[in-house]
Order: C-alpha cells, then structure tokens, then sequence
C-alpha cells in the first residue's frame, strides 16, 4: 500500500530536494491546495498531504 507523500515546512530552507513558496497565509495556503500549486511546484504527479503546511501557517507564532 502506497503512502500519501506529506509536504513539510522548511523555515530555514536547508532540507535537500526541491522546495516550493506560499507566502505564510491560510487564504494563501488554500489557493494553492485548491490550485494544485504545491504538486506542479514540487513535480509531483500524485495526491500531497499538505495539512502540516496548513497546520504551520494558522498556529504561528505572532499571528492574529
């Protein structure tokens, strides 16, 4: 059984691999789940977890 490849929130941009930029706002983060943004960025032709990049952006700190 396959896994769901999950996207992960690299705040110092030093992971390996490719990388793609939302700016840091869940109006942002929505478009771009709903756009398929982060697959074509990323070159990815299967389905993405991105709930940690969601999850990220609405509980950062110094964020009303």
């Amino acid at each position: 059984m396959a896994q769901i490849p999950v996207v992960v929130v690299d705040e110092t941009a030093s992971l390996p691999g490719r990388g793609a930029w939302v700016h840091p706002r869940i109006e942002c983060v929505e478009k771009a789940q709903t756009r398929r943004a982060f697959g074509r960025a990323l070159r990815v032709t299967t389905a993405l977890d991105t709930s940690a990049v969601s999850l990220y952006v609405t509980t950062r700190p110094g964020e009303a």
